[in-house]
């Protein structure tokens, strides 16, 4: 037994953050499977870093070339193949689960971050061309991705509502997809189909509030601790959320409730512990998706102990005290959305211009 089934008998699965052509044709992905890992997640970065900064997919490359496809197509073969070739590696999971687990996420293009009709219409897309019922398609958690993230969870669409980071933002999320599962209800989908997961991001978090506390007298002994607290706030909330009468209502029919997931979890800081964001976040109805040097180390010398619900008073003391260190953690948290819909764009747009560059080679 790997530490990540120890993990996953507490209640928490541990998804893999990361994909590429090798790590399907070499069997690597394969192996994390048997020693736990339960799903995969990819973005913009991840696929930029993969197809513009390797050889793997230089043959499939050519004979995409060969047959004429433009650079959008080009890139949409490459990506579905491995998303699709992941899926089935998954699905096993997803069976032996019941539909709880096994899931592989792609992301909308980031461009359409504001753009409610058109991520609705292009997840639609993915998820049919994918046509595997363990695909998530991630959409981002922007004030235009919340009415997208309630219609395609109301088609009967899984949903990885990504690029999350405050507590304002994880409720509107998840009353986005209970509101999308009394629509499917209402039409008489099957809502033991459709899964959720909402994207939590961490490490970001202690980053930027650190860079604030630094430059305070005070600051110094709440650095590194406000990500968890943020995290242990969201979830606190993930338990009201999923209670009570509306959702009872929907759990008769069959719903299963929106896990939150902690993403960005490799520490930034290395004066911090290596699996610090995994350590200290396990917990019942979670997922932790963990890129692959954080993977190594969990499976090397992760601790494992249900941690999630601890310490929830000195949490909330934590982030009360921020505002009298000059910390606004709302504004924190705005900027580092603002950000992220921006870097995964950039990357997205690098990535489109290097399959251009090698296209242009090929021809």
């Amino acid at each position: 037994m790997t530490k990540l089934h120890e993990i996953n008998q507490l209640g928490q699965s541990v998804w893999y953050d990361n994909i590429r052509r090798a790590l399907l044709d070499s069997g690597e992905l394969a192996a994390y499977i048997e020693d736990g890992v339960s799903g995969l997640t990819s973005n913009p970065s991840i696929f930029k870093k993969a197809i513009a900064d390797s050889s793997d997919y230089d043959e499939a490359l050519r004979q995409l070339v060969q047959a004429d496809k433009s650079v959008d197509e080009i890139y949409e073969a490459l990506a579905l193949d491995d998303i699709g070739r992941a899926a089935d590696l998954l699905r096993p999971v997803y069976e032996r689960t019941g539909g709880a687990d096994g899931y592989v996420s792609i992301e909308v293009s980031p461009t359409l971050a504001h753009d409610t009709e058109n991520t609705i219409s292009e997840a639609r897309r993915l998820f049919a061309t994918l046509e595997r019922p363990n695909i998530m398609i991630k959409v981002p958690a922007t004030p235009a991705g919340m009415p997208a993230i309630e219609a395609l969870v109301g088609a009967g669409i899984n949903v990885n509502a990504t690029l999350i980071f405050s507590l304002g933002q994880y409720e509107a999320v998840a009353r986005a997809y209970v509101a999308g599962l009394e629509q499917l209800a209402k039409a008489g989908g099957d809502l033991s189909r459709v899964a959720s997961v909402a994207s939590f991001f961490i490490s970001r978090v202690d980053s930027a509030v650190d860079k604030a506390l630094q430059t305070h007298p005070q600051g110094a002994p709440l650095m590194g601790k406000t990500a968890i607290a943020n995290a242990k706030a969201a979830y606190a909330r993930f338990g009201e959320i999923f209670d009570g009468e509306r959702w009872a209502k929907l759990v008769a029919r069959g719903a299963r409730v929106q896990r939150p997931l902690w993403a960005s979890t490799s520490t930034k800081n290395p004066d911090y512990p290596d699996t610090l964001y995994i350590d200290e976040l396990i917990g019942p109805d979670t997922v932790n998706t963990v890129p692959p040097s954080t993977l190594k180390a969990v499976l090397d010398h992760g601790r494992v102990a249900p941690t999630l619900e601890a310490g929830l008073d000195e949490v909330l003391a934590h982030l009360a005290r921020l505002p009298e260190l000059d910390v606004d953690l709302d504004a924190v948290t705005q900027d580092l959305l603002d950000k992220g819909v921006a870097s995964f764009a950039q990357a997205f747009e690098s990535l489109l211009e290097s399959v251009a560059a090698r296209r242009e080679q090929l021809l």
